[in-house]
């Protein structure tokens, strides 16, 4: 027999839920969007022409997103999530999501920050090796059969001892850095401001250091603040002895310029994890043996990953249990998504 208590409570909680929905915006690792559907009944915002209903429909019950950096939450879709409290990211960036509006509106955000911080900066270190010592177009020019019939390859630039400027000398810049001196590199750094303590060369603008640099690493957070700071000027200081490296995000570089100098022989070469429209490349660098490219896989191990999934899962739960989150880059304002 059905202890008819024990029923009404459970009807109960089934309102509450449906009306405290989590709802996932864009794709995500399997395994994270498998836990989101199966212990949080999360639904999947859709890309096509139903959206609009969709979101007519459901809008007004959703407390919680999950997303990525890739993807974010912008005002068109905040402004059709009337109830929205947190925006939780699977990832440490966020510069696709109006934080700005969100902090208005009182909602929280946050992301998955020190989990990566070892991945992202070793692909910087193995993109700047790549791109200077040209292993990858070696490894190309090796499996055509070209090496018995040409000879060697041309000789490359030298990494030991190189000198390399950090834009943006945070958790991943830091880290970067500390690999670096391993090989002996001479570093300096641009942030808004200087670090106090720092062991390393301060420059007051991205120009003045790309200008005193063989090597300019980007891990600089994307944004509107950020937004092509890395421009025709930087790229020029920079010059045509000089390799980019970017592991942050293709908004920060000006892109057309970038394409245009590497094409002219304006830069010596480039290491690029990250592109203004991914997962589109500009043609124009697929055929360059002294550019790298890789699809966005500076955090792309099993290990990060999982960890990344365990951070975003725990910011998610936090929020719905007590209205705040694990790590936030705005703490929410309201406790609404405070399960009773």
């Amino acid at each position: 027999m059905v202890n008819t208590a024990t029923a009404v409570t459970r009807d109960a909680k089934s309102v509450v839920n449906q009306a405290d929905r989590v709802l996932q915006v864009g794709p995500l690792k399997p395994s994270l969007a498998e836990s989101l559907a199966v212990d949080h009944d999360a639904i999947l915002l859709p890309t096509d022409e139903t959206r609009a209903a969709f979101l007519a429909e459901h809008g007004e019950a959703v407390r919680a997103v999950v997303t990525s950096g890739r993807t974010g939450v912008d005002a068109a879709l905040m402004a059709d999530l009337p109830n929205l409290g947190a925006i939780v990211h699977f990832g440490v960036g966020y510069d696709t999501t109006d934080v700005e509006l969100a902090e208005q509106r009182g909602v929280g955000v946050s992301n998955t920050p020190d989990v990566l911080t070892d991945c992202v900066a070793d692909t910087a270190v193995g993109l700047l090796i790549d791109t200077l010592r040209g292993f990858s177009a070696a490894d190309r020019f090796v499996r055509a059969g070209r090496w018995p019939r040409e000879g060697n390859v041309p000789l490359s630039r030298k990494v030991s001892g190189a000198r390399v400027g950090i834009i943006g000398l945070g958790r991943i810049g830091a880290a970067i850095a500390d690999r670096l001196l391993g090989f002996g590199c001479d570093i300096a750094y641009h942030n808004r401001n200087q670090i106090p303590g720092s062991q390393f060369r301060y420059a007051a603008s991205p120009v003045e250091l790309a200008a005193s640099v063989d090597v300019l690493v980007v891990a600089a957070a994307g944004g509107k603040g950020t937004r092509k700071l890395v421009d025709r000027e930087v790229l020029e200081a920079l010059g045509p002895d000089g390799y980019l490296i970017n592991v942050a995000r293709g908004s920060v570089i000006d892109q057309e310029v970038l394409v245009e100098l590497l094409t002219s022989g304006g830069l010596a070469g480039a290491g690029l994890d990250v592109f203004a429209d991914e997962p589109h490349v500009p043609d124009e660098l697929l055929d360059l043996d002294n550019v790298v490219l890789l699809p966005h896989v500076g955090s792309g191990t099993t290990q990060t990953r999982a960890a990344m999934e365990a951070l975003t899962l725990a910011n998610l739960n936090e929020y719905l249990e007590r209205g705040t989150l694990t790590t936030p880059v705005l703490q929410p304002k309201s406790t609404s998504g405070v399960n009773s």
